[in-house]
């Protein structure tokens, strides 16, 4: 039996993270100590496109990318910038963004409802061309 739901660790999620509106994103997604994090599924992205400017990191990846031991680790996280993640809707980008709050990672934020609400809002977005695996002849 479950005994805490997702809308229970999203909300706790939310009260030790800053959740920022689409509008106080819109503000400073130009800046250059901002980096946003798009933690979709690729084939979200190529089915619904992202935000200009933003970064691919699928949720999947995200602990292993942060950490600065793993093998997977990228240096974009040891940059000093402030981290604001989105998702779909932001439920996953809630859980993301406190995921690696608790490995130190500072600052983070992530974008109440997520790239719909961004949409819905008339951000800017950009086709995400899907780059399919070759087929070996043969």
């Amino acid at each position: 039996m479950i005994t805490k739901g997702i809308k229970q660790l999203c909300a706790e999620a939310e009260e030790q993270i800053e959740t920022m509106t689409v509008e106080e994103v819109m503000a400073v997604q130009n800046d250059d100590d901002v980096v946003l994090v798009d933690i979709r599924d690729v084939r979200e992205l190529w089915r619904d496109g992202t935000i200009p400017g933003a970064q691919h990191m699928p949720r999947g990846m995200l602990e292993f990318w942060v950490d600065p031991e793993s093998p997977y680790h990228r240096e974009i996280f040891t940059s000093g910038k402030k981290f604001i993640f989105y998702c779909a809707g932001g439920l996953r980008s809630a859980l993301a963004a406190k995921a690696v709050h608790d490995m130190g990672l500072a600052p983070v934020a992530h974008m109440r409802g997520g790239y719909g609400a961004w949409v819905k809002a008339e951000g800017p977005t950009i086709e995400k061309e899907a780059k399919l695996p070759e087929k070996k002849a043969g």
